[in-house]
């Protein structure tokens, strides 16, 4: 199996470069065809929320339901899909940044009891503890 890097799945979702988004589509298709699958590790998935949001303005709704469909693409084998799934199902807890909940849920999914953070507004969310100076 092989996995995918940020800059594979970018040009994939944003099609910013006709001629790489069409190498990755005769990636999928290839991977498709042999009956393999994508690894896409989290931290492909985290680096993919900030490019999208930093480089190309994407707002959080549409990174969200991206992330939706790319959890159906059969070619794709995301990294714990479960914190995936639940970073999507959390935008109805709020307005939160898409990496701080990628982080609570990786940490949650680790069995980890919290997430010590500085970030005051990351804090109101579930999972994160405030640590005060």
């Amino acid at each position: 199996m092989m996995a995918l890097d940020t800059n594979v799945l970018v040009r994939f979702l944003v099609k910013d470069d006709e001629q790489q988004a069409q190498t990755v589509y005769r990636l999928f298709k290839q991977t498709e065809e042999e009956q393999q699958v994508l690894f896409v590790p989290l931290l492909v998935i985290l680096e993919t929320i900030w490019v999208l949001q930093s480089a190309y303005g994407i707002t959080d709704d549409a990174i969200v339901a991206t992330l939706g469909k790319l959890l159906l693409m059969p070619v794709l084998m995301l990294e714990k899909p479960m914190v995936i799934q639940s970073l999507i199902a959390s935008r109805k807890e709020g307005e939160f940044d898409l990496a701080d909940v990628l982080i609570a849920y990786s940490a949650k999914f680790a069995n980890c009891a919290g997430i010590y953070t500085f970030d005051k507004k990351a804090a109101k969310f579930k999972y994160f503890e405030h640590l005060k100076r």
